[in-house]
């Protein structure tokens, strides 16, 4: 079931000695409930810009975009499209508004008026599901880098969204954090078919999705399953992109004379194929 479209989707805006400035263009884009799509590309190719479009933060210059056939276009649908399509930033200090974890977590169900009894249940499950259940008396503030982003993915899982939309989120965290945040996101797609759109600059957590977008200069130029668009190793340097180290590896070992299938792209995978 399709839960996003855009069609002709385009974006300007007014930049300060540039005139107006096209963020986005031609965005023909359909993804469906319980999809997990990655979306990558160099610096200023649109994708946060794209991330704004689907929760309507951002409303279409030209073309449309519906969320769960909401139109973002129009202001009545943004309260429903934003209970539907939850947000989740780069930095978690700018989510976290309270002073514990679990009261962090009720804030968006209490600003949607869900029951007190009600709101109990779905802090306790949203903690549950990002392992931080014994943290629900700690102060927010305390908390590591990555144990804060959990805390602020649970408090958009309490509000029940269909769809999560990830800008970067791991970008400020360490290798440990960036592992943690990255299992969660998996394990709620995967267990609890919410609908992730995962903006990142790390090619291997772009590796977890079934899907992968390449943003530049507004456009979408690459659309396909992570194994795929990872092969065209010529396309995404051009675009100043890297590719999963073990690709890279892949690739050196390829030129080297191994008979190596060029899809490789994890190290058991690799470790596999060398060892057979």
């Amino acid at each position: 079931m399709e839960i996003i479209l855009a069609t002709g989707l385009g974006y300007r805006y007014s930049a300060e000695g540039c005139g107006e400035v096209w963020a986005l263009r031609e965005i023909n884009l359909s993804i469906n409930q319980g999809e997990f799509v990655a979306v990558i590309g160099p610096n200023g190719s649109g994708k946060s810009t794209l991330a704004k479009q689907i929760n309507a933060l951002l409303t279409p210059t030209e073309g449309e975009v519906l969320l769960a056939g909401l139109s973002t276009a129009d202001p009545l649908n943004h309260w429903r499209i934003r209970q539907k399509a939850g947000m989740v930033f780069q930095n978690p200090d700018n989510q976290i508004v309270a002073a514990t974890v679990e009261e962090d977590v009720a804030f968006g169900p209490e600003n949607l008026g869900v029951p007190t009894a009600e709101i109990r249940c779905r802090v306790d499950e949203a903690l549950e599901l990002v392992g931080m259940s014994a943290y629900k008396l700690h102060a927010a503030h305390l908390l590591s880098g990555g144990q804060k982003q959990r805390v602020a993915i649970a408090g958009v899982i309490a509000m029940r969204p269909l769809c999560l939309v990830l800008d970067e989120p791991t970008a400020l965290l360490d290798p440990r954090g960036r592992r943690e945040v990255m299992e969660i996101i998996s394990r709620l797609n995967r267990m609890e078919g919410i609908t992730v759109i995962h903006i990142t600059h790390f090619m291997e957590e772009a590796l977890a999705a079934s899907r992968v977008l390449v943003l530049d200069q507004g456009r979408i130029v690459l659309d396909g399953a992570p194994r795929q668009v990872f092969q065209q190793h010529d396309k995404l340097r051009a675009l100043g992109l890297d590719v999963p180290a073990v690709a890279e590896l892949v690739l050196e070992l390829r030129a080297a004379g191994q008979d190596l299938p060029p899809d490789v792209m994890t190290v058991d995978e690799l470790v596999a194929k060398l060892c057979s």
